[in-house]
């Protein structure tokens, strides 16, 4: 499995922050946002992760953070030439990458702390479809994609922010994809803002009965807004002091 993280974007809602500077490197307590999904993917086990972003900060991104040496691995980075191309656009610049392995996507602004590499290994063995992670959240669900899940962990339904929720389960930034990703995004259309989204794309995996959803303990999607950034900033901080966390 290969790694590839996300960190594009315009990130209108949290200007003038990004005003001159990409979101993922804001600080996060005592580190840059983006070295959260770089650790994941260190911690999940995968060593070869395609970093994508916008023309405007990719330079930036790529002095920050090297070759991955620093981390253990070997970082490469791609250009999202339309920042508004949406997350399932950003992905499809990962196909020559892959070269027909899985894929672990992580939205670069996702902040969380919960272990991949047992679901890494469950994804594998299953060898086909897609496996998308929720966080239980009874009071703001509707604000992301809702999971409705079956008992086997099956994924019954996705729907993006809707009124009358099925569950309380959000969809966060996390998604392992097989091989057939890529043929899949080509069959996409555009939404209503224009962008190819990915609760569509894993819709289509929903449609064939080939996805599963693993809950995680805490997930914070900091790049939202002010509030979500600092709340990002005060939980890191205090599951530091904890020890929970490095």
């Amino acid at each position: 499995m290969k790694g590839v993280i996300l960190a594009g974007g315009l990130a209108i809602r949290l200007r003038p922050l990004t005003l001159v500077t990409n979101k993922h490197l804001l600080p996060v307590y005592n580190k840059p946002m983006i070295y959260y999904p770089v650790e994941a993917m260190v911690k999940a086990g995968i060593t070869e992760v395609l970093i994508t972003s916008s023309p405007d900060h990719s330079a930036d991104i790529e002095k920050l953070l090297g070759n991955g040496s620093d981390f253990g691995i070997n970082l490469k980075y791609a250009t999202q030439d339309n920042p508004k191309g949406g997350i399932s656009d950003a992905v499809m610049l990962a196909q020559d990458f892959a070269r027909g392995e899985n894929i672990l996507v992580l939205l670069g602004d996702n902040i969380f702390n919960f272990d991949l590499k047992k679901a890494k290994e469950k994804f594998e063995s299953i060898g086909t479809g897609a496996m998308i992670f929720g966080v239980r959240m009874p009071t703001e669900s509707c604000q992301y994609g809702v999971i409705e899940m079956g008992a086997s962990g099956k994924v019954i339904s996705i729907e993006e922010k809707p009124e009358n929720p099925k569950s309380d389960i959000a969809q966060t930034g996390i998604y392992m994809y097989d091989e057939s990703v890529f043929e899949r995004i080509k069959n996409l259309s555009p939404s209503a803002r224009g962008e190819l989204e990915v609760t569509d794309l894993n819709n289509l995996y929903v449609a064939d009965s080939e996805v599963f959803c693993e809950l995680i303990d805490w997930w914070i999607d900091a790049g939202t807004s002010f509030d979500e950034l600092l709340r990002a900033n005060n939980m890191v901080a205090e599951k530091v002091k904890n020890g929970e966390l490095e």
